[in-house]
């Protein structure tokens, strides 16, 4: 499975979604993870990038709610503790299939 970290470098979150990433696929070989610094509105036009970080599963924003727009912006996940500005370790699971907890 291929796990792309999209992100852009004014926003603190990306390294928090990447460490995150990186605890769950420490026991996950089949986990590949790439980072992808997106540097113009241009390129998030073209790469359907919601916000930093966006974490792509086999090209697909797995945490992207209908109706999201395009744009350089810090993006905020819904969290069990409320709004965040990374998916938790539980929901990155959930996403990849690492885990029995759903979505929230």
């Amino acid at each position: 499975m291929d796990i792309t970290l999209l992100y852009f470098d004014d926003c603190p979150n990306w390294k928090i979604a990447d460490e995150r990433l990186a605890v769950i696929t420490a026991d996950r070989p089949d986990l590949t993870v790439s980072r992808h610094l997106v540097e113009t509105l241009e390129e998030a036009e073209r790469v359907g990038f919601h916000g930093s970080p966006s974490i792509l599963v086999d090209g697909v924003d797995v945490f992207a709610e209908p109706n999201t727009g395009v744009g350089m912006s810090c993006r905020v996940f819904h969290t069990p503790d409320g709004l965040a500005g990374a998916p938790t370790v539980d929901q990155l699971r959930a996403a990849l299939g690492a885990g029995n907890e759903t979505l929230r």
